[in-house]
């Protein structure tokens, strides 16, 4: 008898356990349902030319950035490069003031001689 009351009571308990998934699978659509009509809304209070506003002033301020970027290099990289050209013509000059005053104590020397030579 115990085993006919048990087998009768899984028995009840089956199709309750079948409107559980029922239920869960009418939550899950009605779920479904609410996200699509709150997109839905969303969509109609913000339109595709705003969204699209939005995306373009991104882009636009993203191509500024790389543009001040791309500039920043560029004048650090100028810079540099002048630096450089500054630093090569003041060895420029170094030497040729360096070979001025060599020409300078030469003539200077020669100088000398021919006055000695001429005092002798």
């Amino acid at each position: 008898m115990n085993r006919s009351l048990l087998a009768l009571f899984f028995c009840a308990l089956l199709p309750g356990q079948m409107g559980l998934a029922r239920a869960d699978n009418l939550d899950n659509i009605l779920n479904d349902t609410v996200n699509s009509i709150s997109q839905a809304i969303n969509d109609a209070y913000t339109p595709a030319d705003e969204r699209y506003d939005d995306d373009r002033r991104r882009n636009d301020e993203d191509r500024r950035d790389d543009e001040d970027y791309r500039r920043s290099n560029e004048a650090r990289r100028q810079y540099e490069d002048r630096r450089r050209q500054l630093e090569d013509r003041r060895r420029q000059l170094d030497d040729r003031q360096r070979q001025l005053d060599d020409d300078r104590r030469q003539l200077e020397r020669e100088a000398r001689r021919l006055e000695e030579e001429y005092d002798r």
